[in-house]
């Protein structure tokens, strides 16, 4: 049995477990994992319908047939429809029955959660998303493989920031030459770059902007992209042009230990807010508590988001093969900011770090 058709059995299972008739997976990391088909979200309907009991097929745009066969997507039949013609027929027959419970990828469209509640009267609609996470949280050992490449990929990229990181230099052109060498390094696309200087670096999501870069003004570079097989790359270093400001350097130390700590505190058995208060603790006892405006991490594999996320009141006990971001971050309102990402994976013996790059301020 390939991987494929395991991955597709392991969801069969689950879903029954969970009360399922069948999942409907929309074009997703989900329908990805699963089949291996990276399909574009259109209007037209791309969809996995997987009974949990009996044959999955997927029902594609007649002319994105040929990419979804191209896919290999092993042990499913693969069903067309014509522009014109009603796809909502075919999923149906597809379930050859009347479920009474389905469960629908988390982020199907609306029109398309709608369109199947009419195709299939009287089925409870559910979400599928804590059946399929639960079976992504923990990465093969051929996924983890993906996810030190694609760290990797990305920690090339970081070495060389001082090519094009400099006063003078707006946020947008360094950026330009971020996204060149993101490619460069060996990804299939950029997903974000963000370049935060000065008092934009005290916004966590700022992105970039024409904001000029001045001399010993802190710069956060937060960066990521998708590999060629779909994993995803995102690392943050925070940069100083010139000499730092004094009150920067002495939170920026906060921030290096309690990442620092975070990423030790990784192993089997201890929970997702265990670590995330580790971090916390040690920013909040230095007086920047009120300036660590995020949770300490999130799940990477397919998705740059994913389950297990590293936040208070997740009580989730980490196991082998639950890969994350440990990010602490601490923003002074109009002044500047500063975080620290490192993907992670739980090991049996405790952390694997997956970005080697240096952690510690860099002076440019």
């Amino acid at each position: 049995m390939s991987q494929k058709e395991q991955r597709l059995r392991a969801a069969q299972l689950a879903a029954t477990a969970a009360g399922l008739d069948a999942l409907l997976i929309p074009p997703s990391a989900d329908l990805q994992y699963l089949t291996g088909y990276d399909a574009h979200a259109l209007e037209r309907l791309t969809l996995l319908v997987l009974p949990a009991d009996g044959e999955p097929t997927l029902i594609v745009p007649r002319l994105e047939r040929p990419a979804a066969e191209a896919a290999d997507p092993r042990g499913v039949r693969i069903v067309d429809h014509a522009d014109g013609s009603d796809p909502y027929d075919l999923v149906s027959a597809a379930l050859a029955g009347k479920p009474e419970t389905v469960g629908l990828g988390n982020r199907m469209w609306a029109e398309q959660v709608l369109a199947l509640r009419a195709a299939l009267p009287g089925a409870e609609q559910r979400l599928a998303g804590a059946v399929l996470a639960a079976l992504r949280v923990r990465k093969s050992p051929d996924e983890v493989e993906a996810l030190r490449r694609a760290g990797q990929a990305i920690d090339a990229v970081h070495a060389q920031m001082g090519q094009w990181l400099r006063a003078g230099r707006t946020e947008n052109e360094v950026a330009a030459d971020i996204a060149a060498a993101i490619r460069a390094a060996g990804h299939a696309t950029v997903e974000f770059t963000i370049v935060a200087a000065g008092p934009n670096g005290a916004s966590p999501h700022h992105g970039t902007s024409d904001r000029v870069i001045g001399a010993g003004e802190p710069v956060v570079v937060d960066i990521g992209g998708r590999m060629p097989d779909g994993y995803c790359s995102d690392s943050t270093r925070t940069y100083c042009v010139g000499e730092p400001p004094a009150e920067f350097a002495d939170y920026y130390q906060v921030l290096f230990e309690a990442q620092r700590a975070a990423v030790a505190a990784v192993r089997p058995g201890v929970t997702a807010a265990s670590v995330d208060a580790v971090a916390r603790d040690l920013i909040a006892a230095a007086g920047y508590g009120e300036a660590f405006l995020h949770r300490t991490g999130h799940g990477i594999g397919l998705d740059g988001h994913e389950e297990p996320y590293i936040v208070a009141g997740n009580d989730t006990l980490l196991e082998a093969g639950m890969a994350f971001s440990i990010e602490p971050g601490i923003y002074l309102a109009g002044r500047h900011g500063a975080r620290i990402e490192d993907i992670v994976v739980c090991t049996p013996g405790g952390v694997d770090r997956l970005n080697t790059v240096p952690t510690e301020l860099v002076i440019l």
